[in-house]
């Protein structure tokens, strides 16, 4: 599934001050729903991460942890994450298991299913 970016600044603004937001060490993800058929993302990395290949390697562990939960999330939402500077120390595994742990808690992961069960 291909990741629909956020790109518009209205598109940020809107998640950002009517969205629910979740704290972890390495980022603070934003959650709003949106009118849409598919999840979007936006990620916003601060100069105060570093230099320009620090805030792209931070932008490439969160794209690649949210590629990986994008399937089992509900569609018709926004997420914008913002990242922290301890992101530069981690793979994006532990991103996404924390991905994970939130979307569960905020409830818009699809509900697990066992593949051997749809046969």
């Amino acid at each position: 599934m291909k990741i629909v970016k956020l790109k518009e600044n209205r598109d940020f603004r809107r998640v950002y001050n009517k969205g629910k937001s979740f704290v972890c060490p390495y980022f603070v993800v934003y959650i709003n729903k949106n009118r849409g058929d598919q999840p979007r993302l936006g990620i916003t990395v601060s100069k105060k991460i570093g230099n320009a290949v620090k805030r792209n390697r931070a932008k490439r562990v969160i794209t690649a942890a949210f590629s990986t939960v994008c399937p089992k999330i509900i569609s018709g939402y926004d997420f914008v994450i913002v990242a922290r500077t301890r992101i530069l120390d981690v793979k994006s595994t532990v991103v996404t298991s924390h991905l994970f742990k939130f979307l569960d808690s905020f409830g818009v992961l699809k509900p697990y299913q066992n593949e051997k069960d749809t046969d």
